[in-house]
Parts: C-alpha cells; structure tokens; sequence
C-alpha cells in the first residue's frame, strides 16, 4: 500500500514517550505521602490541648505544613511541602489532601484538579514542564481514566481528544499528529483499532474501516486523492474499497481508478491476485485469473494504482454492442456507457448505429450532466480533500425524484431493480450506501429513458437517442438542481437528519423482512409503514393515518388524490426516511414518555439517557453545521438561521454539566451495539395501541404542558431551531419506542421457539408411548396364539390316546367319559382365557 506510514506511524514513537514522562512527572509522589509522623515543632492557636485553627507544623524528616487545623488534625485549606521538595496547596480532609488542590513537582510539573486520598482523582489538568505536555481532563486514582484531552508539544499542533483508560488510548478519540495527519475512530491500548478513519494530508491519502493493532484489518475503503491533471475537469481518485489484512488490500474488493477503469476480485498481499473482473477505461472486459497483479493471459502488462492500460488494439473478451473495428469512445473514460443488455434488444445490423447517435446526444449534454453529478453528489456531504464525491444511491434516488421520472408508471424500487446488475445482491440493489459512478449515472439514465419512452416513438431508428433526447428536454434540464423533499433540500436539514440515517436505515431493513415475504428481495411497502405507525403508537391528534397519507404521496403526480394510496406500493429507503423527516415536523407527542415508560426504566434513567443523547446528536449536527458555515457560499445559506449553532451549544452546554463520564460512556455502548446490531424480522400487529396509550394517558396533563411550554419556545426560535427540535423530539421517541418492541419480539419469538420444542418433545413421546403399546400388544397376541396352539394340540392328543385305550368296556366307557370331560373342560379354559386378557387391558 503506498501510504508510506500506514502500517505504524512514526509519530507514535513520540506520543508513548510523552506519555511516560506525563506517568514519570509524579511518579511515587502521590502514592507515597506519610503523614504519619508525629509533628516535631507546631506553631499556631490551640483548642483543649489540640492543634486548632491556623498554624504551622513541622514534622519529623523535614516535612511542614502551613494552614487550617482542626481537633488536632489538617483540616481545610493548607500547604504541605514534603522533604523532597514536592508541595501541596489545597483543601485538606483529616489529614488527608481531599477536594481541589494543586501539586507542585521539583521539575516544575504540576497538577492543578480534584484530588481524593492524596491522588488525582476527578477533573484536573496536569502539565510537564520539560516537555511541554498537558493534559485535561478525567483522572482515576492517579492516572488518566474517562475522557480527556492531551496536547503533546507546545504549539499545541500534536493533541489528542477522547476517551483513556488507565494512561492510555483506548475508546473514542481523535488523534492530530505534528505533520496534520488525523485519525479519528476506536483506540485500544493506544492504537489505533476498531473503526476509525485515518486521513494522511500530505500524502493526500484516506482510509475509513477497520484496523487492528494500529494497521487498516478487515472492511475498509482506501482513497488516494490525485492532483488535477490537464485535461479533467476535476480532481481524481483512485479509491479501494473491501477487505484488507494487516494494512494490505488482501482478499476480495473493488479498486475504482481515477481513469474510469475498474477491478473487481481477489486480492493477495496487494496486489490483483486469483479471480477477477477488470473493465479498461475504453469499456473493454477482462474477466478471468489474475497472477502477481498481471493478467494471467497477458503477463507484459502491469496494472499499477494509478494507470490503467489501453489496450483497444488487443482482443480480449469483449461484450457485445462494443465497438467493432476498436474505434475510440467519443465520451471521456468517466462517461463510458455500458448498455450492452440494451443493446441486445436490437438486431445487430442496428447496434452500432444505435449506440454511436446516442453518443452524439449526450455529448451535447456532457457538461451538464456533470454539473448535475457534482451537485447531487456533494448534497449532505462534508469536506472532502478535492471537493468531489462519488454520487451515493440515496442521492440517485432524490435526483430522479426531483426529474419526476417516477411519474411515468415506473417506482423507485422497480427502476432500481431495472438499472442494477442480474448478479448483485439484494442488499446491494436497494442500499442508500452503495456508490453511483458517473458512467453508471449515464448509462442507468439511458436505460431509463428507453423503458419509459420507448412506446412513444414512431420510428424504428435511432430508438435510444431519441428516447434519451426526450427525456433530457422534458425531465432533466427542467427539474434537475431544483431539489425537493425533506433531506436534501435544505443545508441544515441535511446535516441534522444525517444523525439519524443509520438507526432508521436498520429499522427499514427490519420491516422488508415481512414486506418482502413473497418478493426475491427486500424493500418496504407503504401498508407495512402504516403498520409501524400504528403499532408503535406514534399517531397522535395531530399525525394522524389521513396525514401520514398525504405525507407520503406528496411528490405524486395527481395532487387531488394525495390522501389516497396504494398501500401495496414498493418504496425505497430515501422515501421511507423522508415520510419520517415529514412526520417529525406534524407530530406533536413529547419523547419524554418513550425513554421512562416504555422502555421501562426509572425516571431518573430515561432523563439520563434522554439527555446523554439529546447532546450528542445535537453537538455532532451542530459540528457538522459550523463547518458548513465555513464553507458555503452565501446562496446555499439562504435562508438559514446562523443563530442556531450558538443556541444550541448553549444549551448543549447547561446539559454537560449535570452528566457524568460514565453515563456518557454507558450510553455509547449502548448506541454502538444497538448500530451493529443485526435487524430481526418485522411481524405486522405486534402490539396494541393500549401499550402506547397507556403510557401516554399517566402522564396527559404534564405532556400538555411540557407541548405549550415547547410551542411557547418554538415561538421564539428560528425555523432552523423548531425543525431541529421537532425532528429530535420525534426520532428520540421513535428509536427507543422501537428498541423496546424489537425486545418483545425477540422474547416472544423466544418464546414461541420454545413452545414449538417443547411440544414437539411431547409429539415425539407421545408417539414413542403409542409405538410401545402396539409393540406390548403384539406380543401379547402372538403369546396367546402360541398358548392356543399347544392347547389344541394337547387336544388332538388326547383324543388319538382315546382310539389306543385298551381294557374292559365299563373301563373304556369310564375313561372316555374322563378324557371327554377333560376335553370340555379345556375348550372352557380357552373361550374364557381372553375374555379375563381383555378385562385386564381395559
């Protein structure tokens, strides 16, 4: 990777020698202090024989204190120099330094904060006198614990900001290096591990992913930003984006190269190694094995980071509808169509033809359609080193919107599934994070304009670039940079609303689970979003089903039916988080009810974690919103209310200071795993309204009044305030009402699972038990037949011992009698014999 530095930067070295000395500035002083001693001299006031009052002490070993005592022992304000020349000056608690106070160290250290037992323990700034290091921040029992921040040179250009556990890096923090390089992400034991992004400025390089033990390991994507070259319009990037390993791109990912040019496979020690596709710049495919970072079947040629070969004059597998005498594109390698699926559609005789007039079309339209890319792609963007981004999904979803090319019969998700690849996954198709090339753009855009114009066309020539044409004239030049909805088209909401995508992107997938029972993929129906509605409770006087309705048909065509509609209709996520934006701004529930009784904490808890989460968001929107500020022109602030950010750092402020570090840090754990989380599935009716509404009706009266004090202060705010406040208010009821009945589903999914085992155990032993009986009852049977068998054979027996009987006539007269009525007597037996079996089985 030619990051130079990023496997382990040398600017470590200095940051864990500076935090020794840091350690070594008070090293034993603290832990080591005896005020045992008893004091050798005192001069001072006295009470009954005791110390009392204000005074001098000299103890044993050289050791004085000058200040409060009290029945004999330090108590108050004093100064305590030691024998080795360390001093104490601050508040003293039977003997022992307790409260505020200011160490002094030989060296010239100091620590000035709270102390307990003689320790650093709380808030309190220490400062190295040799090497200029300082520190603020949280201490525990001496060491440097909870959030903090520490700057390791004098001009204050080496800082690091975030969390620490016992001297060293470990949470959320932002690390500043001499030479400006930033990362800002997840540290563990000082280095850098977990997410986090790292940007090297001078190397004009960036990586945002995982890292492991200070090097980029696991999912991540690399950039590596270009100069402007002569001939582009813009900056270029060469960008990586999949799985890396100990600071290599190692295994399989995607390199987007500033020429246009693309590689999608396998990836070993990096470099391009196993299975892999590669489109050239000029839109010629190589998809086969990749060996050492060449093409297995043309070893001569290097594919570098930077370059990518033109190799129009070499046959390898091109896709049909190409060019076939290898003529040069007319648009630049960005703007490369790639339509061959369309170009199918039509005889071959017609393809080149076809594809060569609709080249001519858009290159009367390239500059515009760039202006277009920039534009919506930079839309709730931040900075970015070259001032360019790559155009995401859920900005494709608003630009097609605002060109009303959804009025055409054609939804959002259908034109996804439409301009997406047969073989990419669901996941992928409908992700509002998914990148958009500019080559992607124009070709989905032609794809588009041929599936909703086609029809129209009289002729059976030149069928794209008329289609093309058309749509151009009548969607895109109108409408196009007119941005509508309630995400993008305002500055502020974009920044704002941004804080919420993530958990509102995991709630969307939740609900496609069900929506897309009997679908091949995932998407949400407008029947499945009333469903959330009402099962969470979130309607209210004010938000009700007929509102919600318009909410989500206002961008339709036919504005008489906008409390109409189809609730079998597919929406995309970019519609779903805007028909939420909407609501927040209608709905007139307070959030104070979801955090303390639905989730079923104290009052106390729910006010906490409320407040914990109200400042986060608030101060990273109000972050994003400064920068904003600097950045924009004076048009894109139309409009906006500059008094915002000071008004609600204000207030961000007053709320700081009744929380703790550790609430802070348990409730960002808990918005983490709640992030990573994996969404289970959505059932419809999963609650009642009684659930929500009981929870509202407890508390009717205060919520009335908490709404007209919150209308008193919407009043007097700005529009930027009340939409911020609005929106907060209803997301930070809509998440934690969520979580909850994502619990309960959990449980009760649980539950039933368990249900199930249980009673396929008892099916299971019930059919054992049925098995045994027949197999008991068989035998039985079989045994009788055999008892049967022996009887009449001992029959037939004796009636052939009665033909051999020799003697006088009474003597065979008497013995047949005997064996007759013995004879008689047995067949008794037998007929009885089952008779008293069957009693006994019943």
């Amino acid at each position: 990777m030619a990051n130079g530095n990023t496997n382990k930067d040398v600017e470590e070295t200095s940051d864990a020698t500076k935090s020794r000395e840091l350690s070594r500035g008070s090293a034993g002083s603290e832990s080591d202090l005896d005020f045992a001693g008893a004091e050798r001299e005192y001069e001072g006031g006295k009470s009954n024989e005791r110390l009392h009052g204000e005074g001098v002490a000299y103890f044993q070993g050289g050791s004085v204190y000058k200040g409060m005592f009290s029945e004999g022992l330090m108590h108050g304000r004093g100064e305590y120099t030691w024998e080795d020349g360390v001093k104490y000056q601050g508040e003293f608690v039977s003997n022992t330094p307790m409260g505020r106070g200011v160490y002094t160290w030989l060296d010239g250290s100091s620590y000035q904060g709270q102390v307990h037992a003689a320790v650093r323990h709380g808030v309190g700034s220490h400062k190295c006198a040799d090497s200029s290091v300082v520190y603020r921040g949280q201490w525990h029992h001496g060491k440097r614990h909870g959030k903090g921040i520490i700057y390791y040179n004098q001009d204050a250009t080496s800082w690091y900001e975030g969390e620490w556990v016992n001297n060293n890096r470990q949470g959320w923090g932002v690390r500043r290096y001499p030479s400006g390089n930033v990362y800002e992400g997840v540290w563990q034991n000082n280095s850098r591990h977990g997410d986090g992004t790292m940007r090297w400025l001078n190397l004009g390089q960036e990586y945002s992913g995982t890292w492991q033990d200070g090097a980029p390991h696991g999912e991540g994507t690399y950039t590596w930003f270009l100069r402007r070259i002569h001939g582009t319009q813009y900056p270029q990037r060469n960008e990586y984006q999949g799985e890396f390993c100990r600071g290599k791109r190692h295994g399989l990912g995607t390199f987007y190269y500033a020429s246009g040019a693309l590689y999608r496979g396998e990836w070993r020690n990096d470099k391009k190694h196993g299975q892999g596709k590669f489109i050239f710049k000029n839109g010629r495919v190589f998809e086969g094995e990749f060996v050492d970072d060449h093409m297995a079947e043309f070893p001569s040629f290097h594919l570098d980071d930077s370059k990518s070969p033109n190799l129009s004059g070499i046959r390898t597998c091109t896709p049909l509808g190409k060019h076939a005498n290898c003529e040069p594109l007319m648009l630049g390698a960005d703007m490369a169509l790639d339509i061959d699926s369309l170009l199918e559609k039509f005889p071959k005789s017609r393809r080149e033809t076809e594809l060569k007039q609709l080249e001519f079309v858009v290159l009367r339209h390239i500059g515009e359609l760039r202006s277009i890319y920039s534009l919506y792609s930079s839309l709730g963007r931040g900075h970015s080193p070259d001032n360019t981004f790559l155009l995401s999904r859920l900005q494709l979803w608003r630009l097609l919107k605002d060109c009303h090319i959804h009025h055409h019969g054609t939804t959002l998700v259908q034109i996804d599934r439409l301009i997406s690849a047969d073989d990419l996954p669901s996941d992928e198709i409908h992700s509002p994070f998914s990148s958009v090339l500019p080559r992607k753009l124009l070709s989905a855009l032609v794809t588009i304009a041929h599936h909703a114009y086609h029809e129209d066309q009289q002729t059976s020539h030149n069928i794209l670039a008329m289609c093309f044409s058309k749509m151009m004239k009548e969607n895109i030049l109108p409408n196009a940079k007119n941005v509508k909805g309630h995400l993008f088209s305002n500055v502020v909401h974009a920044v704002v609303a941004g804080n919420y995508i993530e958990r509102c992107w995991v709630i969307y997938r939740d609900l496609s689970m069900v929506s897309s029972a009997l679908r091949t993929d995932h998407t949400v129906t407008c029947r499945h979003l009333v469903w959330m509605f009402k099962d969470l409770g979130l309607f209210d006087s004010n938000l009700t089903t007929r509102r919600l309705l318009e909410i989500m048909t206002a961008e339709e065509l036919d504005a008489g039916s906008r409390s109409h509609c189809n609730l079998d209709q597919e929406i995309t996520f970019l519609e779903f988080f805007e028909v939420l934006l909407g609501c927040s701004q209608v709905s007139s529930q307070p959030a104070v009810c979801s955090s303390l009784e639905v989730i079923g904490s104290s009052p106390e808890e729910g006010a906490s974690e409320s407040l914990l989460l109200s400042q986060s968001l608030l101060t990273q929107s109000m972050g994003k919103f400064s920068h904003i500020q600097q950045v924009s022109t004076p048009e894109d602030m139309k409009g906006v209310n500059l008094q915002t950010a000071v008004h609600i750092q204000s207030q961000t402020a007053e709320t700081t200071t009744h929380l703790s570090s550790s609430e802070s840090g348990e409730l960002s754990s808990q918005r983490d795993s709640v992030l990573q989380a994996t969404p289970t599935s959505y059932s419809p009716r999963l609650t009642s309204n009684a659930d929500v509404t009981g929870c509202r009706s407890g508390q009717q009266n205060g919520d009335e009044g908490k709404m007209l004090r919150v209308e008193s202060t919407e009043a007097q705010d700005g529009e930027p305030d009340v939409w911020i406040r609005r929106c907060h208010r209803f997301f930070s009821r809509l998440f934690p009402v969520y979580d909850h009945e994502r619990s309960r589903r959990r449980h009760m999914e649980e539950e039933r699972l368990r249900h199930a085992v249980q009673k396929h155990a008892a099916v299971a032993k019930a059919r054992e038990q049925a098995r045994l009986r027949e197999q008991w009852e068989a035998e039985e049977e079989e045994r009788r037949q055999k008892e049967a068998e022996k009887e009449e054979a001992a029959a037939e027996r004796v009636d052939g011992n009665e033909d051999e009987v020799i003697g006088s006539p009474s003597e065979v007269s008497t013995s047949s009698v005997t064996v007759a009525a013995a004879a008689k007597q047995a067949s008794r037996s037998r007929k009885k014999q089952p008779a008293k079996k069957a009693g006994k089985r019943a």
